[in-house]
């Protein structure tokens, strides 16, 4: 037999408004009352009814999540922060991934949109120069929150690591290291990759290093791309001595191909990826990196996709930036 918000309050001696306050998290309840509640839900195994909820407050209780991929760590570890703010304020987050297509990105927002999603979590494959998808996006009348990614020149609301600061953090700590001639693995065209590139060549200039023609290379995330770009570097003169990689993927195979060429990982080409994947401690060489603070962003965008979905009115963007870490393993440790 289901338990209902009566039973709670008969046992605990409160009102049903009083049981209610305190599953829905209202503030204005004393904290010995909330403690008694929740303990007396919990004993009786009650389960909220979110059908019903859901008619008289015409709200569905769930957010929506695209995600591009779940190779890295990174969007991982955001999910579990995000859930872990959504899930005590009685959110579900249902995620989907789109393969980093846009097409398909589309589709899997036309289907959470069809299942009345409260708002939406959106880490886009779009370019970052585009306009037409926010424009969209804006149209369809449900909050959201832009995540690790975002569009040139667009107010939206956007919680990610602050990319530039983070070019400037991998490139700054390899000139540090004594490296003269550094290149750069970039990802594809959205404003993650636009971001550590604009910082890397920020870090050059700040040094007075020259920027040469053929030292940024890449265009994709994984490590096949790391290793074929690697190669092409170190055929380059002079040869690089240190490299900045868009992600730990690409680092990867960027060090994958140093070994092959009988160089060694940092003494010959000092390498630094970014992400701070969990494995990276085990590769041949200990990778360094840029932490992005997973947790930190999908803790800050759990919070504010949350404010956007329980807001009585609509709210200017709010842009979140958190700063990167340096993580410094054997890969790029040449000094010290």
């Amino acid at each position: 037999m289901r338990v209902r918000l009566k039973d709670i309050a008969e046992q605990v001696g409160v009102s049903v408004v009083t049981v209610s306050k305190v599953l829905q998290n209202y503030p204005d309840v004393s904290e010995e009352t909330r403690r008694r509640v929740l303990a007396k839900a919990k004993e009786l195994g009650y389960q909220p009814n979110w059908a019903a909820r859901s008619l008289v407050t015409r709200k569905s209780f769930t957010i929506g999540m695209v995600l591009p991929h779940l190779r890295h760590t990174f969007f991982q570890e955001a999910y579990r922060a995000i859930t872990g703010i959504a899930s005590p304020k009685g959110y579900t987050v249902l995620m989907t991934v789109s393969h980093e297509d846009p097409q398909q990105e589309e589709k899997e927002i036309d289907q959470l949109l069809a299942r009345q999603v409260d708002g939406l979590l959106i880490a886009s494959t779009h370019p970052y120069s585009s306009g037409e998808f926010p424009d969209r996006l804006e149209n369809r009348g449900v909050p959201y929150v832009l995540i690790d990614r975002e569009f040139r020149g667009r107010k939206a609301n956007f919680v990610g690591t602050d990319d530039k600061a983070l070019g400037v953090l991998a490139t700054r700590h390899l000139i540090e290291q004594g490296c003269r001639h550094i290149a750069h693995l970039r990802g594809p065209e959205v404003s993650t990759a636009v971001g550590r590139l604009e910082g890397y060549r920020q870090a050059l200039e700040e040094a007075g290093l020259p920027g040469h023609p053929h030292y940024v290379a890449g265009g994709k995330g994984d490590d096949d791309t790391g290793c074929w770009a690697m190669k092409g570097l170190l055929k380059t003169s002079p040869r690089p001595d240190g490299v900045f990689c868009y992600n730990d993927p690409l680092a990867a195979g960027a060090m994958r191909a140093v070994l092959d060429a009988g160089l060694r990982v940092p003494e010959d080409v000092a390498i630094i990826g970014a992400g701070n994947m969990h494995y990276l401690d085990l590769f041949r060489v200990p990778l360094s990196t840029i932490d992005q603070r997973s947790e930190e962003v999908g803790a800050r965008a759990g919070e504010l996709i949350l404010e956007l979905v329980t807001a009585k009115k609509r709210r200017e963007p709010r842009r979140v930036l958190v700063s990167p870490r340096l993580v410094v393993r054997e890969s790029s440790k040449r000094k010290g």
